[in-house]
């Protein structure tokens, strides 16, 4: 679907964007990728990166600024929304900042991508969507809504927009392997709950996720994979077995467990085999025919939560994700 089509990724020089943009290199031959973001030092390391491929581009940009929206999204046929502000902390000091990026930014992505008659977007979300407790949470749920919504303020034209929704991405940044890899020169690491667990997922799996949603999506489903749950104390000990574990205590605005699907939209969302669809409440655009075809509805009180999962991580893949994630493998 991609070979000869131009694929835009906002936020393109992050660690999903680099790792999607090298998939569809090697497995595609698109006529080009544009890379959006707002740091031209990330774009001259990324263009570095991929030995200045002719078939990249760069647009220095912000999704706050629509008028440059306008002009990168011309002639685009598949938007991938990875642009986001995403730290905790920060979003609760700086909560002006983190609405402007993550709620009028992506306003700002669905009425460029609908007036330049972009084909598909996929944006995406996070855990902390789901039932939100901190400011990050709350703008990537009104993110959601605004993108599924999207389908309906396209009035008929030909854009198609969808979410994916997954859990904390192995080695990204800001996650807690790199974290914990750091502290185990010292001998010590620290974990904010010793009960504490979380989903899990690796960059290529985030990467297939988004291509599955581009391939299948009708407008207005939120895809979620099906993918393990691990203790945070078990990913400790796996990195480190001899060091000290010190607990440290909750953060503001920080969950003891995950959730990805809320009891009350497991009453509308299909299962299938690696991943659930929440299908849209509210349509207000006609029902696409395929909403929920070859998916099954979910028992009466599902929750999917990191702590309520039938797939764990033990110890010994840890150590193996750890070992790969050393070697670059992933």
């Amino acid at each position: 679907m991609f070979d000869g089509k131009n694929v835009l990724i906002t936020g393109g020089t992050g660690s999903f964007g680099k790792t999607f943009t090298k998939y569809i290199l090697s497995k595609f031959n698109p006529n080009k990728i544009i890379i959006l973001s707002r740091d031209e030092y990330k774009q001259y390391q990324m263009a570095r990166e991929f030995n200045n491929d002719n078939r990249l581009r760069f647009f220095i940009g912000d999704v706050r600024d629509k008028e440059r929206l306008y002009r990168a999204f011309w002639n685009v046929d598949y938007v991938v929304h990875a642009a986001a502000l995403k730290q905790v902390p920060a979003a609760e000091y700086n909560p002006f900042e983190f609405i402007k990026t993550n709620i009028i930014g992506g306003q700002n992505v669905i009425e460029a991508c609908i007036d330049n008659k972009v084909k598909k977007v996929v944006a995406l979300s996070t855990d902390k969507a789901a039932n939100p407790i901190n400011l990050y949470g709350a703008t990537k749920l009104c993110s959601d809504k605004l993108f599924v919504a999207g389908n309906a303020y396209a009035g008929g034209r030909t854009t198609k927009f969808s979410v994916v929704r997954y859990g904390n991405v192995l080695g990204s940044r800001g996650s807690v392997l790199p974290l914990f890899l750091e502290q185990k020169k010292t001998g010590k690491i620290t974990i904010t709950d010793k009960r504490m667990t979380r989903f899990w997922i690796t960059l290529p799996q985030a990467v297939e996720l988004v291509l599955k949603a581009l391939n299948f999506m009708t407008g207005g489903e939120i895809f979620v994979p099906k993918i393990p749950s691990m203790k945070i104390i078990d990913m400790a000990k796996a990195i480190c077995p001899k060091c000290e574990i010190e607990e440290i205590g909750i953060r503001p605005g920080e969950k003891l467990h995950e959730v990805m699907i809320p009891e009350d939209d497991a009453r509308h969302t299909r299962e299938y085999k690696d991943h659930f669809r929440i299908i849209p409440e509210f349509m207000n655009w006609e029902a696409p025919k395929e909403f929920g075809n070859g998916g099954k509805p979910l028992p009466e009180g599902f929750v999917y939560s990191s702590d309520k999962n039938n797939w764990w991580l033990t110890e010994k893949e840890l150590q193996a994700y750890v070992k790969q994630y050393e070697q670059g493998l992933i």
